[in-house]
């Protein structure tokens, strides 16, 4: 076991991080509140063929290679608005993971769908197509694979299942801007793709999301979800007419020209974080008991979250792992370095035990629903995971390699100690 002497921040010493040495996120420059205060001045504030919009929307479907995009209020919308776009319908199962934000699953929920949870890969986290082949049922009607802390998921093996059963395929890139599988954007090697651009990502925005397709009926849909149950005219113009249901989705033209000044930088931000997780990797390498993030050659990893893994049977501690993680990342915290939230099984969460989503049991017992029941014993590697994740922030510009040596200090000092952290 690596052996560290200086007394641990968490019971009492010196923390290895100087307090207000993180930077936090995002990074707020001269052109971004110009970008802004230009939509003041030009007075226009929302609307479908607003400017900053429409040309998110082209900058966006051309980055990442699509036909078609649109820009929404949030990646909670853009999701929705997918799992529409793929033809999903009242009663049809939709797979995904188990280990992801709720919104994941919500989005299915909300076009009166049920969710299916198949198992991960231990490796990546993302979701594992054996496991996903094993929960196809006749209802099943779609997969959503997540693209979790920016890794691309195993888009070949899915895309086979898909095939195979005649499925499409939703693409959940809220955490993988810029990120590619095999040398294509993700978001548009599925049927449809869905992103944030929430204030914490590393394409911020405030609040806001886009979805991408090459599908026109596809588009159509996901147009007619994000504005009123409308569909949209070829002449930008509104018919004011309703062909189903719709909701409000719509972003607003401060959030379009912030995510677009902030595009501008995206490589630059990224490169950014990368090489800062590359430091990580570098020196973090070999400490007994850290696991860290498994990267596969066909694919680049934008590190949404730098996500290690504590693993206290590899230094001989016979411990419950839940509690221990925990108590590994409390002392870390008191180091200073920069950790994510606690991650979440969304099995566990007491809509799907309880089952009452929107009222009267609906939709898992509304007239179409399904018998479907979950239970987190069923997807082991995701149960694992999530009990032992460390999640590292902090590797957005301007945070460089001294702060990456101060979190190697810290994590060092705590793993060098395990047996006065974990107890």
């Amino acid at each position: 076991m690596l052996k560290v002497q200086e007394e641990l921040a968490v019971l009492g010493g010196p923390p290895a991080v100087t307090a207000g040495s993180v930077s936090g996120w995002p990074r707020i420059t001269t052109a971004d509140k110009e970008a802004v205060m230009g939509v003041l001045e030009r007075g226009v504030l929302w609307g479908a063929a607003a400017p900053e919009g429409a040309a998110l929307q082209d900058e966006w479907k051309d980055y990442v290679g699509a036909k078609h995009c649109l820009v929404t209020n949030s990646g909670t919308a853009a999701l929705h608005m997918a799992v529409a776009a793929a033809g999903v319908q009242p009663g049809d199962e939709v797979i995904t993971t188990p280990m992801s934000w709720s919104s994941t699953a919500t989005s299915i929920l909300h076009h009166n769908a049920i969710p299916a949870f198949a198992d991960i890969d231990p490796t990546t986290y993302t979701l594992d197509p054996e496991e996903v082949e094993k929960k196809i049922t006749p209802r099943t009607r779609a997969i959503l694979p997540v693209h979790l802390y920016g890794l691309p998921a195993d888009m070949d093996g899915i895309m086979a299942v898909a095939a195979k059963h005649g499925l499409n395929v939703i693409e959940d890139c809220c955490q993988a801007h810029a990120a590619t599988y095999k040398g294509r954007a993700v978001g548009a090697i599925g049927h449809v793709g869905a992103y944030s651009f929430n204030g914490n990502k590393n394409l911020p925005g405030g609040e806001g999301g886009a979805l991408v397709t090459d599908d026109d009926e596809a588009w159509d849909m996901a147009a007619r979800v994000q504005q009123f149950g409308e569909r949209r005219r070829s002449d930008g113009e509104r018919e004011y007419n309703v062909y189903g249901m719709g909701w409000m989705y719509r972003a607003t033209e401060m959030s379009n020209a912030f995510v677009r000044s902030q595009f501008t930088r995206l490589a630059e931000t990224t490169a950014h974080i990368q090489a800062n997780a590359a430091y990580l990797h570098e020196h973090l390498a070999g400490i007994p008991g850290l696991r860290l993030p498994h990267v596969p050659t066909d694919r680049t990893h934008v590190y949404f979250r730098f996500v290690a893994e504590f693993a206290p049977e590899e230094v001989g501690l016979d411990v419950e792992p839940a509690a221990a993680s925990e108590q590994v990342r409390e002392a870390l915290r008191a180091e200073g370095v920069g950790l994510g939230r606690a991650e979440f099984l969304l099995p566990r969460m007491t809509l799907f035990q309880e089952k009452q989503g929107y009222g009267r049991g609906c939709p898992w017992e509304c007239r179409y629903g399904g018998d479907i029941t979950y239970r987190p014993e069923d997807y082991p590697h995701a149960a694992k995971a999530v009990d032992r994740v460390i999640p590292l922030m902090g590797l957005t510009p301007p945070n460089n390699e001294t702060l990456m040596a101060a979190y190697v200090r810290a994590i060092k000092k705590v793993f060098g100690q395990l047996e006065r952290v974990v107890t």
